[in-house]
């Protein structure tokens, strides 16, 4: 049976007291509402629906490509959020997963779990429940003579003895989608808050004759909703040592686990030693006996196998097997380091190639340029890439030689074998297996220290 997902990103989360909506809020670089639509593409969903509502227009960007959009134009409840999909859902005969877009731990095997047990028992709606530390603020439920779920009760509804339940309700169900639409048309807002909630279609089910079941979740944090920044950091501790104890499972080291912070997209292979203070981030991709870190933050980049990258910023970059970066390189987007290439200390490298075992090993800024085989770039060199309005492209061959402390103005191409001398000033190109220096001549003045100091002894 085919399986469909709506998912609840309709709130503000004014408990975040923040300009951006609840589900935008980003944990190891990816929002909140990503996490659990990716999971529910991982479980298999066929067909998935996000709704949206408040500050819409931040997360709409968030979840097209991925999810159809359907916005609830004003924020009357659950009910009412998921009542919004009955025309995109129309042709839809199965089971409808209803997720909400702030609890970003939820896993595709526990979503898999809800739909396969509400097809093998035919019910109406099995409904994930939980028995957290402190059911406070959570939804009861409360079970029939039978063991079925008679209804959830919310907090401020509940009783002193319903209060009482630990067993709560986590905010994910799997549904019949007829069962579902059919129930929604009959929820009413006579409630605490006035507000349609989702919960009393379980009720109105179980007065038709339907199964209402639940499931209880292997493991509680998977329901942990993010309703504060408190609660954002409690989630990311808990999917870091998710991710990271997955990946040293897999053949990874890592130092100090508590010290490095890898998003739920990157992919790293065996043998790979992450240091302390380390970030991997996006679409990162690691090869193995590669060694990141201390202090290191990678961002969409691919790092080739055996390479060594120390106390390196990169974003949307390549290194090559056995590159070498920093100590403290900076690799802006589209920069690519080649086999065997090196970015030494206090290098910047931007939308440029450095051709394989090429070395820039210090203080120096590369920008816009193609750069062959076995080049040698002295500290302190520049290319000079941008005039205020234009970006100029920098040609090097290969076997070039770089002095120290030299400035090439784009465009400006310097041919294979050249050697420049330190200090020059390359505004013109140069040929193959020339020397081009702009060297000025040197003046001596012989005494003339000696003379100042003595001028400056004089004057007291």
């Amino acid at each position: 049976m085919s399986t469909a997902a709506v998912v609840l990103a309709a709130g503000a989360g004014t408990r975040m007291k923040s300009k951006r909506p609840k589900v935008a809020h980003e944990i190891l670089g990816k929002p909140l509402v990503n996490w659990v639509i990716d999971a529910a593409l991982e479980a298999g969903v066929e067909e998935l629906v996000t709704v949206v509502g408040h500050a819409r227009e931040q997360v709409e960007p968030l979840v097209e490509g991925k999810s159809r959009i359907v916005v609830q134009a004003e924020q009357r409840g659950t009910a009412d959020a998921v009542l919004s999909c009955a025309e995109a859902l129309a042709d839809f005969d199965g089971s409808v997963l209803v997720l909400s877009g702030d609890c970003p731990l939820i896993t595709a095997n526990t979503m898999r779990e809800l739909s396969d047990l509400r097809e093998r028992e035919g019910a109406a709606v099995v409904v994930l429940t939980m028995q957290p530390d402190d059911p406070f603020g959570y939804g009861r439920i409360i079970r029939g003579e039978d063991g079925q779920v008679a209804r959830i009760v919310e907090q401020k509804d509940a009783t002193p003895e319903e209060a009482a339940v630990i067993e709560c309700n986590s905010g994910f169900y799997c549904f019949d989608a007829r069962a579902l639409f059919d129930a929604l048309a009959k929820v009413g807002s006579d409630n605490a808050q006035g507000e349609f909630y989702l919960t009393d279609v379980l009720e109105i089910c179980r007065d038709a004759g339907r199964k209402v079941l639940a499931l209880e979740a292997a493991d509680a944090s998977e329901c942990l909703g993010v309703n504060s920044r408190i609660q954002l950091a409690e989630a990311a501790v808990i999917a870091q040592r998710r991710i990271n104890e997955a990946h040293m499972a897999a053949g990874v080291t890592m130092w100090d686990p508590a010290q490095v912070w890898i998003g739920p997209d990157v992919r790293i292979e065996s043998d790979v030693e992450l240091l302390p203070q380390t970030y991997l981030l996006g679409k990162t991709s690691v090869g193995e006996d590669t060694v990141i870190g201390p202090n290191s933050r990678l961002t969409d980049t691919q790092v080739g196998r055996g390479c060594r990258i120390d106390e390196t910023v990169a974003v949307e970059a390549q290194i090559d097997d056995r590159a070498t970066c920093g100590p403290r390189a900076y690799l802006r987007p589209a920069a690519h380091l080649c086999e065997g290439a090196k970015a030494g200390t206090h290098v910047e490298i931007k939308k440029s190639t450095i051709g394989a075992g090429s070395k820039v090993p210090h203080l120096s800024y590369i920008g816009d340029t193609t750069m062959g085989e076995g080049v040698n770039i002295g500290a302190g060199s520049i290319t000079c890439n941008y005039d205020g309005k234009h970006k100029s492209p920098t040609v090097i061959g290969d076997d070039v030689f770089v002095g120290s402390d030299t400035l090439m103005v784009a465009p400006v191409e310097i041919g294979a074998g050249a050697v420049i001398g330190a200090g020059s000033v390359i505004a013109k190109n140069v040929s193959a297996d020339a020397l081009a220096l702009t060297r000025p001549e040197q003046v001596e003045k012989p005494g003339w220290a000696a003379r100042r100091r003595e001028k400056f002894s004089q004057e007291g």
